[in-house]
């Protein structure tokens, strides 16, 4: 990667970035599901050290999630299936949020639901509470009214779930977080901007399987399961970069970030932030960590504002 060199008259790197109305300190935020309520992690890591983080996902009313197993590791990644488990919405508002407002991290609340009535009501009861900078809409659960179509995978529907969203999300950015396999992802991410997205997270999970040829029987709990970790990066890398052509709303960057350099990346081909997930299961500092690396590695580039690299990737060559 080729940096230009900056002039600045101070030493230290302003890693600060917007996320349309939201400032973040720095664009190392921890990813949903990885990071359950935030509050698990905090006595491992300085969660005021963080962009952010994104919330395991809020739905409507509590869920129990799948059987277990719920993870499997694969060559360079690893699958899950959970199934969506949390507390609800009402729980999470009375019993996880107030413990959050004592952190200064930005708090982003995942929402899902099954029918767009669901992703309404659980916006709703958000909207009363305090302590929450921004929602991160999940659009690849099925649609339950119209036989069981992902909202994320049609961009009709995710017109009109974004739109409900937003419509409801008065008080707070809305980000909507994409699926990755779709015909054109460049087509979704209009949609969703058309309707009222002030970001987009690229990507989820890949549907995938692992099975034991011994037992003839799925690793999981599930047949199937959501694939992450690095194996996936090259892809997920691609996908950013088609976004960041198609949209003028900034673009959160998710899949594989292992490191400051895969971190920047997904900065080059414009990304504005970026989530950490995977990593956090092998080491829970993960995101803590790239955070501080980022700052040295471009300290030692002499490039004091991190923003000024965001989008900088050449597509021609020589």
């Amino acid at each position: 990667m080729v940096f230009s060199r900056t002039v600045n008259s101070t030493d230290r790197v302003d890693l600060s970035v917007r996320v349309g109305a939201l400032r973040l300190t720095n664009p190392i935020i921890a990813a949903s599901g990885t990071f359950g309520y935030g509050l698990e992690f905090a006595r491992l890591v300085d969660l005021n050290r963080l962009g952010g983080f994104v919330t395991k996902g809020i739905s409507l009313e509590p869920i129990e999630g799948a059987a277990p197993p719920r993870l499997c590791e694969t060559p360079s990644g690893m699958l899950n299936a959970v199934g969506l488990q949390n507390v609800g919405v009402t729980a999470f508002v009375e019993s996880k949020l107030p413990l959050l407002r004592k952190y200064n991290t930005p708090v982003i609340v995942n929402v899902f639901g099954y029918c767009l009535e669901e992703y309404v009501e659980v916006i709703r009861h958000l909207e009363d509470a305090e302590g929450i900078a921004a929602y991160e809409l999940n659009i690849s659960c099925p649609n339950v009214k119209m036989g069981g179509i992902q909202f994320g995978s049609d961009p009709a529907l995710v017109g009109e779930v974004v739109a409900a969203a937003r419509n409801a999300a008065r008080r707070r950015p809305l980000w909507v977080k994409l699926m990755p396999l779709v015909t054109d992802i460049g087509l979704i991410a209009r949609s969703a901007e058309v309707a009222g997205a002030d970001a987009l997270t690229v990507a989820n999970t890949f549907p995938a399987m692992a099975v034991d040829f011994r037992s003839q029987k799925s690793r999981l709990g599930n047949l199937t399961g959501g694939l992450s970790g690095p194996a996936i990066k090259p892809i997920t890398l691609r996908l950013v970069w088609e976004v960041y052509k198609a949209v003028k709303v900034p673009v959160v960057a998710l899949g594989g970030v292992e490191t400051a350099e895969d971190a920047l990346e997904y900065i080059s081909v414009g990304a504005t932030a970026v989530q950490v997930g995977t990593a956090s299961f092998s080491d829970p500092k993960a995101s803590e960590a790239i955070a501080g690396a980022l700052e040295r590695e471009l300290s030692k580039a002499k490039i004091f504002t991190f923003s000024e690299l965001i989008g900088k990737f050449r597509a021609e060559n020589g």
